[in-house]
């Protein structure tokens, strides 16, 4: 990868027509929303998260994914420097966001073309009768008051599939955008990193994380916080 300044990664951002985002849990961190994989992130310390956030354990042990998956919620956080540019870009140019993140912030920042690739955790509904159920009812009792189901969150957990119509919209997004920008993760999470696979030829591709990445592809690199980069761009 090329390595490039701040300056050079917004005039990537704001030269084109058509930007398609791809963004990690970097993006989140300065909303108080802690990473995964850190020495502040979410697993620090937990013997075994995978499966806490596995099918298997929201079957076999409810009580141990309600008392995990709760720790994850954080509505008192609110959208960033970084989330409120994004979300703004779609006022002057074809814009969408591919996310991993289950926060929810980028839609509450006011993005209206979000892939949410692994769900929404403040998207929460009754295993047993299929109805929705607020995220706040959730975080107050797992079970549905109105037929005694299992409530759960609308995330992808560890061992079930993706949805087949996220994956579909964000290879879209992908072939047709004229810039791809990485941000806010180490992009070592598959399928997510492998939407790197229908770029286009011709598609520059810019890499805002704190530190480098690996890309089967030529790219542009920022190495440092995204806020340096968001905070330039003027609307």
């Amino acid at each position: 990868m090329e390595t490039i300044d701040s300056q050079k990664a917004v005039d990537y951002i704001k030269g084109t027509d058509s930007i398609t985002f791809l963004t990690g849990a970097g993006v989140s961190t300065e909303s108080s929303v802690p990473d995964y994989r850190s020495l502040s992130g979410v697993y620090q310390g937990i013997q075994r998260p995978e499966y806490l956030l596995s099918h298997t354990c929201l079957e076999q042990e409810p009580e141990k994914f309600y008392s995990f998956v709760k720790t994850l919620y954080h509505p008192q956080a609110e959208p960033n420097m970084i989330h409120q540019k994004i979300a703004a870009l779609e006022e002057t140019k074809e814009t969408w966001v591919v996310s991993q993140n289950i926060d929810g912030l980028h839609k509450k920042a006011g993005t209206r073309h979000l892939v949410n690739f692994h769900g929404d955790i403040y998207d929460c509904y009754c295993r047993k009768c299929r109805q929705s159920v607020r995220w706040s009812d959730y975080l107050k009792s797992d079970v549905h008051s109105f037929c005694g189901g299992q409530i759960r969150p609308n995330v992808i957990l560890y061992e079930e599939g993706l949805i087949e119509s996220a994956v579909k919209q964000a290879i879209k997004v992908v072939e047709q955008a004229s810039v791809i920008a990485i941000v806010g993760t180490n992009f070592n999470v598959h399928p997510f990193c492998d939407l790197i696979h229908y770029v286009k030829n011709e598609t520059k591709i810019l890499v805002i994380n704190q530190t480098p990445i690996t890309l089967n592809r030529p790219a542009y690199f920022y190495e440092g916080n995204a806020l340096e980069i968001f905070n330039k761009i003027n609307l």
